[in-house]
Order: C-alpha cells, then sequence, then structure tokens
C-alpha cells in the first residue's frame, strides 16, 4: 500500500495514533509535506522526551512537555498530546511519582505513534 493510499483512507481516522484526516487538513493533501512533518515529529519527540527525563526544574519540564503537545496536536496524534498535557499540568511536582508515572504514559503513546509514523513511511 503506498503513502498516498495510506493517507487517502477515510476509514482510518482518528482511532490510530495519528489522525491522518487531519494531517491531510493540515498540510493541504501535500504528501510530501506531510512525510516530512512525520519526520520532523518522530525527532522532536524523542528530543522533548530526553528534555523532560533530564528535567532539573519545573519550567524545562512544562516547556518541553508544551512543546510535544504543540507537535502532536499539529499532525493529529491527539493521544500523545492529552498525554503530553497531563505532564505538563505535573510542572510543579515535576519529581513527584504521579508526573512519572505520567510521564511513562506519554513516552508508550510517543512510542506508538512513532510506531506507526515508522510504518507509513516505509509505505511511502
Amino acid at each position: 500500500m503506498t503513502m498516498a493510499r495510506i493517507m487517502s483512507d477515510d476509514h482510518l481516522g482518528s482511532s490510530l495514533p495519528v489522525d491522518l484526516t487531519h494531517l491531510s487538513r493540515q498540510t493541504f493533501g501535500d504528501h510530501d509535506l506531510e512525510r516530512e512533518v512525520l519526520v520532523l515529529f518522530e525527532r522532536q519527540s524523542r528530543t522533548m522526551l530526553e528534555r523532560l527525563r533530564n528535567a532539573t526544574n519545573a519550567k524545562t519540564w512544562a516547556e518541553a512537555a508544551h512543546t510535544l503537545k504543540g507537535s502532536a496536536l499539529g499532525i493529529g496524534a491527539f493521544g500523545v498530546a492529552q498525554a503530553a498535557e497531563a505532564v505538563e499540568c505535573d510542572q510543579v511536582d515535576h519529581l513527584s511519582s504521579r508526573a512519572w508515572d505520567d510521564l511513562a504514559r506519554l513516552e508508550s503513546a510517543v512510542a506508538e505513534a512513532n510506531g506507526f509514523i515508522a510504518t507509513l513511511l516505509r509505505a511511502a
């Protein structure tokens, strides 16, 4: 199956880690741009997770989570965005066990989205 075919399948929608209909709207149906933003998301998501893991203060924690949330919303990775928002809300208590549990959920959501993206990009 080609990337164009995968990206145009309306029945896939938001049940997937990346809402392909949303992504297509954001990129005006430009499949090259879709691939580009998906690659950028993969790269940025890894960077932001690393910043979260190494955050030594609430500001760094919140900024990394907020950046990841915005990127996820842009491509339609709504599960990642929701998990990132929970992490962002933990900024005051970013060293608490709840914050680390939320970070683990975010890491799982990112891994799922990035795995899906890798499959899409291989199909291209």
